[in-house]
């Protein structure tokens, strides 16, 4: 994929994105709509583009949301298109459903509220209720420990939340970030294990996403090591827990209960399964976050070629320098600078600046150019074996 900036970008929506992030598209610029020809960038949510074939003019895909599981990422990356996500943008809304799934299991809230709902035929509601209210007594969260796996802006924020409840919270991931530390209660305990935070918990949230490390990251011989009665809280993908881990766990009893956004029909109607219809993210103001984040991404990598948030590219932002911008994706292979260099050299172009970074097999660059580029340097560029996509702004 090579191309010049465009005098309007074109922008196709494949699910209902907030008015409020679409706002940001400045007019005049843009043109964004459900039915665009040729986009430059996509903005989803939950439409699955794997069932679909993605335009040639398509440079991003932006996920209003952090979940990309409907994305072929792996596909797109192939053709150096950055995928854009959210994380965090809706992780207010997850932490308070979270704490809501916790009071759910712990004070029996469910099963109060459907007997409630009888007593309306009763000759004495109130009778009733005090002669039978004893069935629903359950525990307070104050002083019960809380297992987080996944230490990022969902799983932080649960943390603290619970602590400021009164709960004992341990925490656990190896791949904590250094702002997630700075944000996390210093009363959380870092568990060394899974094991270790399994074993320790009267309820475990889980906060990662789903890959191939993480599938099944609740195990059968997780129950060996957790607590008899342990409550699970399953708000960040189905698989996590392992459908063979859950069944066991509930016909043994060793899972007291079973909090999901992520229903299937083998649990559904087990009245120790509280199943939720994905509503974690399902707040108009989680919505809207999500929307002007993934709009100022998409922006600022259209216009400027700056990499923020991606999920198969690395991070990358440099000042503008310059007369003309050359933004590169490529595989990160020896030896690619160089030849990127010589490319340049030999059209007569002076940098005026260079930024590279990689991520694992692939790699980005920014080039400003001192001097006017010509239309058949992004052709030149896209040539040498190993670069993706190659676009002028």
């Amino acid at each position: 994929m090579t191309g010049r900036r465009h005098d309007m970008f074109r922008i196709r929506t494949l699910n209902n994105i907030s008015k409020a992030g679409l706002s940001r598209f400045p007019h005049g610029s843009y043109v964004v709509g459900s039915d665009i020809a040729d986009p430059d960038a996509l903005l989803v949510r939950s439409a699955d583009l794997h069932k679909l074939e993605l335009p040639a003019s398509v440079k991003a895909v932006g996920r209003a949301g952090a979940g990309v599981n409907n994305i072929p990422v792996a596909q797109l990356s192939e053709r150096g298109v950055v995928v854009f996500n959210t994380p965090g943008a809706n992780a207010n809304a997850v932490k308070e459903l979270v704490l809501a799934g916790m009071l759910l299991a712990s004070r029996n809230i469910a099963e109060a509220l459907e007997f409630a709902d009888t007593l309306k035929d009763r000759e004495d509601p109130e009778k009733a209720m005090e002669a039978e209210k004893a069935r629903f007594v359950g525990s307070e969260l104050a002083g019960r420990a809380l297992g987080v796996v996944g230490l990022g802006a969902i799983g932080v924020k649960v943390a603290n939340a619970a602590r400021a409840l009164g709960m004992r919270v341990f925490g656990f991931d190896p791949h904590m970030t250094v702002e997630g530390a700075w944000q996390l209660s210093s009363d959380v305990v870092k568990a060394g294990s899974l094991n270790e935070l399994y074993a320790a918990s009267d309820f475990i949230s889980f906060h990662v996403p789903l890959v191939d490390a993480t599938r099944g990251l609740f195990s059968v011989q997780s129950l060996a090591v957790a607590k008899q009665g342990v409550v699970l809280l399953n708000f960040a993908r189905d698989g996590i827990v392992a459908a063979d881990a859950l069944e066991r766990g509930l016909a043994e009893n060793r899972i007291a209960r079973y909090v999901t956004d992520f229903p299937k029909s083998a649990t559904l109607g087990d009245a120790r399964v509280i199943a939720l219809p994905h509503l974690g993210a399902s707040t108009l103001e989680a919505e809207e976050n999500c929307a002007l984040m993934v709009v100022d991404q998409v922006r600022d990598f259209l216009e400027n070629g700056n990499i923020a948030h991606s999920v198969n590219f690395p991070a990358t932002r440099m000042t503008r320098a310059g007369q003309n911008r050359i933004c590169v994706a490529n595989r990160n292979v020896p030896n690619m600078i160089g030849q990127l260099s010589h490319a340049l050299g030999v059209s007569g172009l002076n940098i005026a600046q260079m930024h590279n970074a990689s991520r694992g097999e692939f790699a980005y660059n920014l080039v400003d150019i001192e001097n006017e580029v010509p239309a058949s340097v992004a052709g030149e560029i896209a040539a040498i074996p190993g670069i993706l996509a190659v676009r002028v702004i």
